[in-house]
């Protein structure tokens, strides 16, 4: 007689193997589950960073830069071109001007630099024009919506009204000349012996803007003398309305991090509990999203 033995699945658990295809739909659920959860905490943080977070920042820096660049006032080594007392060029982000607009309340300091992530801190000069208060064109740029948006109302400026700059040379006076918008002509070029400021930042609807609004002035107060060597050039990334590509490392290393933590987050709620998950899983999103949002508001317009 011949026994027919049956090499079938060990079912001595009492429990049916699980089919192949039931494996992969649980695989590739938690999956979407961890792409979702992703792009939830990244979206929801850049939201809260852009429109509400980056305001407390930009009053933060806006603090520390005032406190340094007082301090340089007061100790007569605060910049006066494109180098620093010492003769070492100005980093991105160094205080350089206090700037004042009493027609719409607008008081701060100004940073070197005009790329998206100086702009965060407040207002910036544009490296390769001279500082306020000397002979030539000096350009300022600011944020009209994002980051407190210091520039939101300098297009309610008229002519005649007064803008006040203090650098290391003291301070200067300029009356507004006009404001220009898409389409306008330029103002009559000044003179070599003639001192302007020209404001700029976006126009249109706030964070999504169409064009941008310059405010022309002239310098009234007499004019200091430019100490020379400011050979800068500026990259494309300085240029209103332009991105910072050289956030894009810092997004990578971001975006991965809070990938696993959105996989680990799945992970402790089957083997912890939701209320675990919950108090720990949070905080942790929380920061990975809003420092992934940091970076990824530097590829914005810079004068959004």
């Amino acid at each position: 007689m011949t026994v027919v033995v049956d090499h079938g699945p060990d079912t001595a658990a009492g429990q049916p193997p699980i089919a192949p295809s039931r494996w992969n739909r649980a695989f590739l659920s938690r999956a979407g589950g961890i792409v979702l959860c992703t792009i939830a905490v990244a979206v929801v943080c850049l939201l809260a960073e852009v429109g509400v977070i980056g305001r407390f920042e930009q009053s933060h820096d806006q603090s520390l830069d005032y406190a340094s660049l007082r301090y340089q006032l007061a100790n007569a080594i605060a910049p006066v071109g494109s180098r620093d007392y010492q003769g070492a060029p100005l980093a991105l982000g160094a205080p350089v001007a206090l700037l004042s607009v009493p027609a719409i309340g607008l008081n701060e300091v100004v940073d070197e630099g005009t790329t998206a992530g100086v702009l965060e801190r407040g207002p910036g000069h544009r490296r390769d024009t001279v500082m306020p208060g000397q002979t030539g064109t000096s350009v300022i740029m600011g944020r009209d919506a994002a980051y407190g948006g210091p520039f939101h109302y300098i297009s309610q400026l008229r002519a005649n009204d007064t803008i006040f700059v203090t650098t290391g040379q003291g301070t200067a006076r300029y009356r507004v000349l006009d404001v220009r918008h898409a389409g306008d002509h330029d103002p009559v070029a000044p003179t070599a012996k003639d001192g302007r400021l020209t404001l700029i930042t976006a126009s249109g609807v706030a964070y999504l803007p169409g064009d941008l609004v310059r405010v022309d002035s002239e310098l009234i107060s007499a004019a200091q003398p430019d100490p020379g060597g400011n050979d800068v050039q500026i990259g494309a990334d300085e240029n209103p309305g332009a991105g910072d590509p050289g956030a894009w490392p810092q997004i990578i290393l971001w975006l991965q991090l809070l990938v696993l933590a959105s996989a680990g987050a799945f992970w402790a709620r089957t083997h912890w509990g939701r209320a675990q998950t919950w108090l720990l899983g949070v905080p942790v999103l929380a920061f990975l999203g809003l420092s992934l949002a940091d970076q990824v508001a530097r590829l914005l317009p810079n004068l959004t």
